[in-house]
């Protein structure tokens, strides 16, 4: 049995159907068996018409008493029949269904399954699915729903599954040791693939579901941490000089930090005159002074010997970050360069040979730091800003450029410590858990678009004050299936109708990299009053004078991206006000309106995002490296993954290279699973 075979080849697919699987993902008829079902329908249990409520889906037994009636109605017909139990009689209608006039016989007994309407003592059903009695293709037990693809029905991915089911079960091989089968009571491979789509009752599906999860993450957990203990143990790291002490910047610093920045620091110092490589992750919420941390400990690197680098993911994130670190250094002679693609050619050569000889201190910059002719002369710490939007490859490409310096990954995402064990577990972790004393609390409020004539007044007056403010909306171009404005159009309408008298720009994601920075730092220099924008603008760029973050269609984004667009204003003196216009009335909007209006806490938030949004697009674009779970939900699976992780370090400790022989299969697992994506 050939688990990679082409899926086109398993029974029922064809040239066409292969094509609308691939979209779903499916190559392989190994991905086929592992394409999950993302809901149930219990059609097992046979309800009586009269016990029916109104809008409930159910399974119903009952004899045809008419034949199919057809009415024709504008540009479609219409099918009914007559059906009765032993309690009464129900009508059931289908629409464009021709070919039902010749399969339904008087006084046959069929089951439907479908959604019952009850009113005034009628009872009907529309468009139910049906069988004959003896049969169960589409009734009569617990049916799996999968996600779909245009053009492909569930009965057809069903049937497809089922056929490539047929060609597997009794024949997988086992992929988690029998010790962890017996001691977690786990469902053998075999039994759970077919219970998880086609269990005979809920027990089973539950069984197999824990069966699953506790594999993947499990094998995700392992490889992770085998990939920490690796870098700890083969490779010897710098320990940097203990009389180059952090105090002596602290000191310097024109502000007091606060008690989470200095608990941090002092990780870090340990950490970095240790021996052993620092891999260490920094969360902070927006503004909780992540970029202080990394000056002390790129000073402490200098003080040492070495060079630093900073790799942000904008340019105009970049430059911020020299100028910041330039207010600090330039009085203690410590020499920091920026190297971005806007460089001149000459400019760069000369900064490339100065930082080969070892003339400059610490370089900050963007993906240009990455290329090959970019050489240190000591390379002893690397930092990443906003490692969301770098992978684990890109962070290994940097590390390279030294001899194993000490690496630290800052991110203003904030992800409860539980999933970033997952998703960064190969990195010790920090929390910077508090905001400076100095910052005021952005005020948040929801609103509906009634209220648009007031907001314009607002910003007005805060801006006839001297302050600027942020518009933001989620699309580029008008996209009339979704009614949303785009940033065009609502540039035109404030620009020509609500605010002429000022001076309003908009920046975008398609715009050159080149015309977005030059647009911010027009905003920043306070040239731009009003800045309409998509979220491209949601990465830490500093305008202490922006107080006021105008949310269009708030609905359309997440939680976490609510609070990191917020994040952009509340940088300065003045009082920040974050409104967000919101005209969904649907349960989840609601909540995360509320949410957004009750904390400014970003850890809150993401655990709140995720219970909201469940795991599947949490981590956004996945850039990371770690494959996407096919079935593990990271909210509802806590506790799963909370015995998984001390199960994890257990296998670890005992066996870090997994080389016993009890623990083969969970290698061959790793190897499989993640040998494309990160080099272990």
């Amino acid at each position: 049995m050939d688990l990679e075979k082409d899926v086109k080849y398993v029974k029922g697919v064809g040239p066409n159907r292969v094509k609308l699987l691939n979209k779903l993902n499916i190559f392989t008829l190994k991905d086929l068996i592992t394409y999950y079902p993302r809901t149930y329908e219990d059609r097992g249990k046979p309800k009586q018409l009269i016990e029916c409520i109104e809008g409930e889906e159910a399974t119903i037994e009952a004899v045809a008493c008419s034949k199919i009636s057809e009415v024709r109605l504008k540009g479609k017909t219409m099918q009914k029949l007559i059906i009765r139990d032993e309690t009464t009689t129900a009508t059931v209608t289908w629409f464009n269904q021709s070919y039902l006039k010749t399969i339904f016989k008087i006084g046959e007994k069929y089951r439907f399954y479908g959604k019952i309407s009850s009113k005034y003592g009628a009872v009907s059903i529309m468009s139910p699915v049906f069988d004959e009695i003896h049969n169960t293709k589409n009734t009569g037990k617990i049916i799996p729903i999968y996600p779909l693809t245009y053009q492909l029905s569930q009965n057809t991915i069903r049937k497809i599954i089922e056929n490539g089911m047929k060609e597997v079960i009794g024949n997988l091989k086992e992929s988690l040791p029998e010790y962890l089968i017996d001691k977690y009571k786990l469902q053998d491979i075999n039994t759970a693939i077919k219970n998880i789509h086609f269990p005979e009752k809920f027990e089973d599906f539950k069984n197999a579901r824990f069966r699953l999860v506790f594999e993947e993450l499990l094998s995700t957990q392992l490889a992770l941490l085998q990939l920490k203990n690796n870098y700890i143990n083969d490779y010897k790291g710098i320990a940097f000089d203990k009389e180059a002490k952090m105090s002596d910047i602290i000191n310097e610093l024109p502000f007091r930090l606060t008690k989470a920045q200095l608990r941090v620091l002092e990780e870090i110092d340990e950490n970095m005159e240790s021996e052993k490589s620092m891999n260490r992750l920094l969360q902070g919420d927006v503004g909780s002074g992540k970029t202080v941390v990394a000056m002390c400990a790129a000073f402490k690197a200098v003080k040492s010997g070495y060079q630093a680098t900073i790799i942000a993911p904008t340019a105009i994130l970049a430059i911020q970050h020299l100028e910041n670190f330039k207010k600090i250094f330039d009085k203690m002679n410590i020499r920091c360069e920026l190297l971005i693609s806007a460089i001149t050619k000459k400019n760069k050569e000369q900064i490339l040979e100065r930082l080969k000889n070892g003339e400059i201190d610490i370089l900050i910059g963007t993906h240009a730091l990455l290329q090959e002719n970019v050489e240190f002369k000591n390379l002893g710490l690397v930092v990443t800003d906003e490692q969301h939007r770098f992978g684990v490859k890109q962070r290994a490409t940097l590390v390279e450029k030294g001899q194993n310096p000490d690496v630290l990954v800052m991110t203003a995402t904030p992800i409860p410590r539980t999933l970033a064990l997952i998703l960064y577990g190969d990195l010790d972790i920090s929390i910077i858990d508090e905001l400076p004393p100095n910052r005021k609390e952005i005020q948040t409020f929801a609103v509906q678009k009634s209220m648009s004539e007031r907001i314009n007044n607002f910003i007005k007056k805060q801006v006839d004050e001297g302050r600027q403010a942020y518009i933001v909306c989620p699309l580029v171009e008008e996209n009339e299936e979704l009614d949303l404005k785009s940033v065009e159009k609502l540039y035109e309408e404030y620009k020509t109708k609500i605010f002429p008298e000022y001076n309003v720009q908009y920046i975008h994601g398609k715009m050159k990299q080149k015309e977005k920075d030059e647009i911010m730092e027009r905003f920043k220099k306070g040239e731009i009053n009003i800045l309409i924008s998509t979220t491209v603008i949601e990465v830490g760029v500093d305008v202490p004078n922006a107080n006021i973050m105008v949310i269009e269609n708030a609905e359309r984004f997440g939680l976490a991206a609510l609070h990191q667009l917020r994040g952009r204003v509340g940088r300065g003196e003045y009082q920040s006000y974050c409104i967000l216009k919101c005209e969904s009335r649907s349960e989840t909007a609601r909540k995360r309106m509320k949410v957004m209006c009750e904390t400014n806490d970003g850890f809150k938030i993401s655990e709140k995002d995720l219970e909201l949004r469940g795991s599947g697009d949490f981590f956004g674009t996945m850039q990371h490296g770690i494959p996407e779970f096919k079935i593990a939900n990271l909210f509802e699976d806590m506790p799963i993954l909370k015995l998984v992780q001390s199960e994890a370090i257990r296998i670890i400790d005992e066996d870090p290279k997994l080389e016993d022989e009890k623990n083969r299969l969970l290698k061959d697992l790793i190897k499989d699973k993640f040998m494309k994506r990160i080099e272990i």
